[in-house]
């Protein structure tokens, strides 16, 4: 190393302490690194455990536009459940509670990869659990099929919420994916033996709305399947505009009772039909 001045001693023995201590705290902190990664990733996993149901369920109501509304949630993201409330029409403040409560379980691992896997149930109302399926872009939701109270339709706006609907009501659907704020996928509503305050004619009959959505725009189909009022019709949705054009009637024997609700519904078109048109 050479030869070292009494001068430069002190500052020699100096720089070497300097060494020593810098080699020591960095042999420290290897010896505790792994203990801090282990100790991090507990924190994470707890946290990740330990959050709660209320993390997850505003995100559905933001999904749907409201339409689809989790409330009075409990348990974790992992295990829990809440209250379903689903709105029919643009005013989501008016929304329809149905009995009972859905249950959810999610997956770990896709969280991971920026993935949501959830498998949820609402009892009693849906008989099979369905897969939800969400990434930041996109969303698919499988078949199935769910009871909901007639009151539902109210929230559709007139006639719906005049008529005072009563009757059993059920919403089947094919696969549906979400792409942005496109949709694609096959709802259809089936309402059986349906009645109205406004009508002394019980039931009013049954029928099919099969709403096809397509990206941007979606088409709804009216038919009767059975009953006195015959009911038929189709129409469009698009964002900025919503448009239906159908015909109802009644058979010979239910007309003179049917009269005041089918003057409810549209306008007279001759024939004894009355036309249903509806533009919003």
């Amino acid at each position: 190393m050479g030869w070292v001045g009494p001068k430069e001693a002190p500052y020699a023995v100096a720089g070497c302490g300097a060494r020593w201590r810098m080699s020591f705290a960095w042999r420290r902190m290897r010896a505790a690194l792994p203990w801090l990664v282990i100790a991090v990733l507990s924190c994470g996993a707890t946290l990740l455990v330990m959050l709660p149901a209320a993390w997850i369920t505003p995100q559905f109501a933001k999904a749907t536009q409201g339409h689809v509304n989790l409330i009075d949630p409990s348990g974790s993201l992992w295990h829990g459940s809440a209250t379903l409330v689903l709105a029919a029409g643009r005013d989501v403040g008016s929304g329809t509670l149905l009995p009972g409560r859905v249950q959810w379980q999610t997956a770990f691992w896709p969280l991971l990869t920026g993935r949501l896997n959830m498998r949820m149930q609402q009892s009693p109302a849906m008989p099979e659990a369905i897969d939800v399926a969400a990434a930041p872009r996109s969303a698919t939701i499988s078949a199935g099929e769910i009871a909901v109270p007639a009151a539902l339709l109210a929230g559709l706006g007139a006639p719906f919420n005049t008529l005072d609907l009563h009757g059993a009501v059920r919403l089947a659907w094919t696969p549906w994916r979400l792409l942005g704020s496109r949709a694609y996928g096959q709802l259809v509503i089936t309402l059986t033996d349906m009645s109205s305050r406004v009508s002394p004619v019980k039931p009013l009959g049954s029928y099919r709305v099969a709403f096809q959505s397509q990206g941007d725009t979606s088409t709804i189909d009216l038919s009767t399947l059975s009953g006195p009022l015959m009911l038929s019709g189709h129409g469009t949705v698009a964002a900025n505009e919503t448009s239906f054009h159908g015909q109802a009637s009644a058979s010979a024997e239910a007309r003179d009772n049917l009269a005041g609700l089918l003057n409810l519904l549209g306008r007279p078109a001759g024939d004894g039909t009355i036309a249903l048109d509806y533009t919003r």
